[in-house]
């Protein structure tokens, strides 16, 4: 692993081939790591437990280039037990035979096995249970790193016999620190002023080995003077960014892109749009999801709302990308900006409640079509009160289940459109109590 050192390894012998510059930086010891103090400060989860001389198995999850293979190469250096790397990419049920079987010799011999499993969310439920026995009776101490979220991607026995330890992206800060000691192994600062400096940071994206391969991309060059951030630009190309449309990124961006639209921000939530439609999200699932919050959070506070994310949706289809993705931005503004308003959404899921909890009540037989001379002699419509001849149009008729107390659903807010829609309610209560 390419990542997070403090101090510079030492060089490699002129007789040898170059060493990549990540191989000469990689950390010693823990202390070296840069990042991550919420792992490994003195009273942070790994701090405690080296302190105590009581390391358990770990998972470890985070975006990659943040450390997860050197942090666990380190802890086996640092509580003497045998270090062992395995990829589920790479390994299957004989692989994993094997190295349980080594680990059982070496514990024989008085040494532990400190098994490093990287993309461990990969491995099948079957293969997962496997670990455990293992586990539980010394043979391994397991540290998995994964980047996909271990709630959904682990077995919960595994996750009950380890501790999650998130390991976040690197900040700037943590990034310019690596560039600091990159530029001390190399022996000379790098050909570039303030702003490209900045730009090759942000060129990372908070990934430490990604930063280090940039370095050694641009210590290579021979210039002269100092490269602004245009002249950077044009000799790297940015680093893509991090989107799984099947994973955490997906659920996070899609999440915050809605949560921004109910918060009424359009700047937050056209970035998010952006974001997601520069990671390769598909649009027709954007246009999909926008309609949904139009249905959700907005709903009869703005009738008009729904229309103008339909017509987005039909605009993409017939112009496609990257015109048709103005639509759906468009469509996105109008929703940060609309009054907001959960009430029919809220009602809704009451109805469903109550419908279930009522089981199979019927209707009451004033409501119901009687059709037959038997449906009529059973009382089918009998007393029903015809709206139209009413006063105002209004009859204030039950038209619940009878014996089911009425309920109150639809609540709307005093907002938009749904203000007016509140007076007419308001109304029909009025009369409906009046009329008994």
């Amino acid at each position: 692993m390419a990542d997070l050192f403090d101090t510079p390894g030492d060089p490699a012998p002129k007789s040898a081939a170059p060493r990549p510059l990540a191989d000469r930086l990689r950390p010693r010891a823990l202390s070296e790591v840069i990042g991550q103090d919420q792992v490994l400060g003195p009273d942070a989860p790994l701090g405690v437990m080296l302190a105590s001389g009581s390391l358990g198995s770990l998972i470890f999850w985070g975006p990659p280039g943040v450390g997860k293979t050197t942090i666990a190469r380190l802890l086996a250096d640092e509580t003497d037990l045998h270090f062992i790397q395995i990829s589920a990419i790479f390994s299957g049920v004989p692989e994993l035979k094997k190295v349980f079987e080594a680990a059982r010799h070496r514990a024989a011999n008085g040494q532990g096995t400190l098994l490093f499993v990287d993309e461990i969310h990969r491995f099948n439920k079957a293969q997962q249970d496997g670990f455990l026995p293992h586990m539980e009776d010394g043979t391994i101490l397991l540290v998995g790193a994964t980047t996909e979220n271990p709630s959904f991607e682990l077995n919960a026995a595994l996750l009950s016999r380890a501790q999650v330890l998130v390991l976040k992206r690197l900040d700037l800060a943590d990034l310019e620190r690596l560039v600091q000691r990159a530029e001390k192994e190399l022996g000379r600062a790098l050909p570039l002023d303030g702003a490209a400096r900045e730009a090759l940071l942000e060129m990372a994206d908070g990934d430490g080995r990604a930063v280090l391969n940039l370095i050694e991309q641009v210590a290579a060059w021979k210039v002269e003077g100092k490269l602004d951030s245009q002249a950077l630009a044009t000799r790297l190309m940015r680093r893509a960014a991090k989107y799984d449309k099947s994973g955490d990124e997906h659920f996070n961006l899609i999440s915050a892109l809605h949560k921004s639209v109910r918060g009424s921000d359009p700047d937050a939530a056209l970035y998010w749009l952006a974001r997601m439609l520069t990671g390769g999200e598909d649009p027709r699932y954007l246009a999909r999801r926008i309609t949904r919050m139009a249905v959700e959070d907005i709903g009869l506070a703005d009738t008009h709302s729904h229309r103008v994310c339909l017509d987005a949706w039909e605009t993409y289809e017939r112009l496609g990308s990257p015109e048709g993705e103005l639509a759906l931005a468009q469509a996105v503004i109008y929703l940060a900006l609309a009054p907001k308003s959960n009430a029919g959404y809220a009602g809704f899921k009451a109805a469903m409640r109550a419908a279930k909890k009522t089981g199979s009540e019927p209707p009451p037989k004033h409501i119901l079509n009687a059709p037959t001379r038997l449906m009529k002699d059973e009382g089918y419509g009998a007393g029903y009160a015809y709206d139209h001849d009413a006063e105002d149009g209004f009859s204030g008729q039950d038209y619940f289940p009878e014996g089911m107390k009425r309920p109150v659903l639809y609540q709307p807010v005093e907002r938009g459109f749904e203000r007016e829609l509140k007076k007419r309610l308001d109304y029909f209560a009025k009369l409906r109590l009046q009329r008994g």
